[in-house]
């Protein structure tokens, strides 16, 4: 578990990592494509009633966007595997139960949503609910937390393990 203000790193597979890179070099690329396009639209007139325009413009502040998100995952991201612990921490794959249900389990990645497009787990983000409250849980620790519907939940850690990506 963290301690002081730092986040948590993020675990990146190396494929995960070549991949977010290169959506990054392709969206930097894409910058003058959209520029020209933003441009021509803007010489058909009224601004006001040229959805082109604005289209265009959309399409610009959401590549922006992800480019700045990008480019700090990129920058923060641990590349590799996550470092074997003996509690919770991101890039386990952690196995829980609910309430008292020892039949009612769950098991998921806790790491960035980034890599949910590598695997066939449930990925969990550590700064969600449910991931602030099991890290640095061990195994046979219940922890409760408060779901995004108001309820409290009680959960259980069974076991965890590192991601193999």
């Amino acid at each position: 578990m963290s301690t002081g203000n730092e986040a948590p790193a993020t675990w990146l597979s190396q494929e995960a990592h070549d991949r977010l890179q290169a959506e990054l070099d392709a969206l930097i690329a894409n910058r003058p494509v959209i520029a020209a396009e933003i441009n021509a639209r803007r010489e058909e007139g009224d601004l006001r009633e040229n959805g082109g325009y604005h289209a265009a413009r959309e399409e610009q502040g959401k590549a922006e966007g992800r480019i700045v998100y990008l480019k700090e995952l990129l920058r923060t991201a641990q590349v590799g595997e996550a470092p074997t612990a003996d509690t919770v921490a991101p890039g386990m794959v952690v196995t829980i139960y609910f309430d008292d249900d020892k039949d009612d389990t769950e098991r998921f990645l806790l790491g960035s949503r980034e890599i949910s497009s590598t695997t066939d787990l449930t990925v969990y983000s550590p700064e969600s609910a449910i991931g602030q409250a099991i890290l640095g849980c061990r195994p046979g620790q219940t922890c409760t937390y408060t779901a995004p519907s108001g309820a409290d939940i009680k959960v259980t850690v069974v076991a965890f393990e590192p991601f193999a990506g």
